[in-house]
């Protein structure tokens, strides 16, 4: 589950991570508001507009402005909220900006001693290790960098058991090119980072850039946090967080009715009953001259209306020529799910794409009486050679 800025800030702040200090606006008037709370705290005007959205890039995109006072910050304000912000991370349709971080200016005026950091923590998932990735070219090009010049990225791999150690922390801090108090502020701040991504069970920290101002302070200016979804449940507070505006109606709707689904590119939608078969369907669909459209697992399960749902997101895909169902009998019955298929068939009406129903394992051969019996467009299928088969007949 990806987290907004501002709510990835407030997280780190939490764990004592130095942050660029901002409020969050959903229009002009709150933007004011957080442009005078900051003021309070800094003592100046200057403040820096962003875009919340799920993507990166935003900067290029037009989606991060500074305001040098009042007027101008309304004015981005009023210009950023709203958009549909294009960036190298979204589609061309872009993102719709529901809110905006209005953020405190961390570079001073005439500063020529800042330097910024690109500081990242994932799981290596190789070594089954966490990982920080590091470089002293931090900004909004660490992606040019790393194609380019990739001896500038730096790996320090951290042993689970272990934990971020202190002389693992003074290496990063020494590599980056630090002395004096930006080092010794560095190892706090990289200390503190990796204990909040161990507290909260994240997948992915990005700090880009971390900032070293003139006067030695390490500050995350901008933050990006992706925590895992299997360890939510241990984090009800930060579940509460997530944004399903930023994510594809699709996959939202899916989730809320407890299918696990995944949109692909392809013209042949599949339904199955666990993640192994749906590797395998894919793979039928493939041989068969088709391309997947999805991957969706209906999990042990598939009533009526767990079917009539799954076909409506599949349906939302202009792009499917065919459906198949592809379901192993272990746990649910076969037959329980071909009556399932029935009743959500007839619930629709009709399907504008052919259906291929493959069934196999408890009442197989029941489940395919019942499915020919049912006098439906229904093509059944006993064998997964058999099901490729009539895939390739339908999209021919």
């Amino acid at each position: 589950m990806n987290l907004h800025e501002y709510q990835s800030k407030e997280i780190l702040a939490s764990y004592g991570v130095r942050i660029q200090r901002g409020f969050v606006a959903n229009n002009v008037e709150e933007a004011v508001e957080a442009a005078d709370k900051l003021k309070e705290l800094t003592g100046s005007e200057g403040w820096v507009v962003k875009a919340q959205v799920h993507a990166g890039g935003r900067g290029k995109g037009g989606g991060v402005k500074f305001s040098p006072n009042y007027d101008k910050l309304k004015e981005n304000a009023q210009n950023i909220i709203g958009m549909r912000l294009v960036t190298p991370q979204t589609s061309v349709e872009g993102k719709l900006v529901n809110s905006v971080l209005v953020a405190e200016d961390v570079y001073y005026p005439g500063e020529t001693e800042t330097k910024e950091f690109y500081v990242s923590i994932l799981l290596d998932r190789a070594l089954g290790k966490n990982t920080v990735v590091y470089s002293t070219e931090g900004g909004m090009d660490i992606e040019h960098v790393a194609e380019v010049t990739p001896h500038l990225i730096h790996k320090e791999v951290i042993d689970p058991t272990l934990g971020l150690q202190g002389f693992q922390a003074r290496k990063i801090a020494f590599n980056l090119g630090l002395s004096g108090d930006s080092f010794k502020e560095f190892v706090k701040f990289i200390d503190s980072l990796y204990k909040a991504y161990v507290g909260i069970d994240a997948s992915l920290f990005e700090i880009n850039p971390v900032l070293k101002t003139s006067d030695n302070k390490i500050v995350a200016v901008d933050a990006k946090v992706t925590l895992d979804d299997n360890s939510l449940f241990r984090h009800k507070d930060l579940a509460a967080l997530r944004d399903t505006r930023e994510e594809d109606p699709m996959d939202v709707e899916a989730g809320e009715a407890g299918l696990n689904f995944v949109k692909l590119d392809g013209n042949v939608a599949c339904m199955v009953n666990g993640a192994g078969l749906a590797m395998a369907t894919m793979d039928i669909i493939k041989l068969s001259g088709g391309n997947p459209a999805n991957f969706l697992d209906v999990g042990g399960t598939a009533d009526a209306q767990r079917v009539q749902t799954a076909f409506g997101i599949i349906l939302r895909d202009p792009n499917v020529k065919a459906i198949l169902i592809n379901i192993f009998g272990g746990i649910v019955r076969c037959d329980r799910v071909a009556q399932g298929v029935v009743d959500a068939y007839k619930a629709m009406g009709s399907l504008p794409v052919p259906l291929i129903v493959r069934l196999q394992g408890t009442n197989a051969v029941e489940a395919k009486q019942l499915i020919d019996d049912a006098g439906l467009p229904i093509h059944s299928a006993i064998t997964l050679e058999e099901a490729a088969n009539k895939v390739s007949e339908v999209l021919a």
